[in-house]
């Protein structure tokens, strides 16, 4: 049994980059941009209203507050403050998921801040301050042995492991920073692979060749690589021709 999430409602105004359409009818949980990476009200409700309809849980997709970089840059904001930019995400989310009928049943950090709670012990607790801010106990996405999902678990909240089908791994069980090369996996056929070994070996082959054991419960498919919603879809095909059953976890 796994989960299957992708990245969505990253665009504003004019601009659209997933399609949230396509992949909402594949995934299990959708991870919304509350705007601080991508983003916009409009947007938000859309995406809301569509993951409902279709019975996909809400999940909140919080990041740094980069729009002009994607919420890729690597910043450093004081925990407090970040705590707060954190609960305001989460808040405007829940204002479209209950108007929608739905809950935020879940919160994931974006990009740069997902990458920095890793490691980070500050970050990673002033995440977590910003999900208990924000009201109620939801479970925290995040990287097997990450600081975040540590802090989660210290803060009585459902850590929650996930995997990257479309991502490159380091022999530490870590994540290829974007900026080195091979970092995205683009080949379909190798991220169907990738997801089959998550899901069934509970393994992935890092970049040197070792094989990186990999406990998770959640799988992620980015919305932002080209194909994605193709490539969600031959993974969910896949998935299921294995016997694997898919739902959510929250």
């Amino acid at each position: 049994m796994i989960d299957l999430n992708a990245d969505l409602g990253e665009g504003f105004g004019r601009w659209t980059l997933t399609d949230d359409d396509a992949l909402l009818s594949v995934v299990t949980s959708a991870n919304v941009a509350c705007g601080f990476h991508a983003g916009d009200p409009s947007v938000m409700r859309r995406v809301c209203d569509l993951a409902a309809e279709r019975g996909v849980r809400i999940g909140a997709q919080v990041s740094y507050r980069d729009l002009a970089g994607f919420g890729r840059r690597a910043m450093d904001v004081p925990g407090e403050e970040l705590a707060a930019e954190i609960a305001y995400q989460i808040g405007a989310l829940r204002v479209f998921a209950e108007a929608a009928g739905a809950e935020v049943a879940y919160v994931k950090p974006h990009g740069a801040l997902y990458n920095r709670t890793v490691h980070d012990a500050e970050q990673a607790a002033a995440v977590v301050a910003g999900v208990r801010l924000a009201g109620g106990t939801p479970p925290v996405l995040g990287l097997p042995g990450s600081r975040l999902l540590a802090a989660a678990e210290e803060a009585g909240l459902t850590a929650v492991p996930e995997a990257f089908a479309d991502r490159a791994y380091t022999p530490a069980g870590t994540l290829v920073p974007r900026r080195e090369p091979g970092a995205v996996v683009s080949d379909e056929q190798a991220v169907v692979r990738r997801a089959l070994a998550f899901a069934v070996d509970r393994a992935v082959e890092a970049v040197d060749g070792t094989t990186v054991p990999v406990a998770a419960r959640s799988l992620c498919v980015h919305g932002d690589t080209p194909g994605a919603a193709r490539i969600a879809a031959r993974v969910r095909e896949a998935l299921d021709a294995a016997g694997v059953e898919v739902r959510a976890f929250a």
